[in-house]
């Protein structure tokens, strides 16, 4: 059986643990679950999202946030001008963008 070509293979991680299959094997995710997955762990690392949920300074919000989706389109993979930032509470927020070949990603974060 041939194997499906990919763009993009990565390892999958959740919770920052390596995810394994029932093997003991680790698991790999694909092209849009990669892209996903490569954006969140940018957010993580840019540090701007602890900096977002801590802040009370709305306009201090808003700055971390458009900083955090400059950081996002700088991806080569995303439509620039299709990351969206939603907050459905003060933890909680929504991150959308286009890719060019695989349709629309979207993924919560939350400290």
């Amino acid at each position: 059986m041939a194997e499906l070509e990919h763009d993009y293979v990565d390892l999958h991680f959740e919770d920052d643990d390596l995810v394994l299959d029932a093997a003991g094997e680790p698991q790999l995710i694909y092209d849009l679950n990669c892209i996903t997955q490569d954006i969140k762990h940018l957010i993580r690392d840019s540090g701007l999202m602890v900096e977002i949920i801590g802040q009370r300074d709305d306009i201090k919000v808003k700055a971390n946030i458009q900083k955090l989706i400059l950081m996002i389109e700088e991806d080569h993979r995303l439509i620039p001008g299709t990351v969206e930032i939603e907050n459905t509470d003060v933890e909680t927020f929504f991150v959308t963008a286009d890719t060019y070949k695989y349709g629309a990603t979207e993924l919560q974060v939350s400290v």
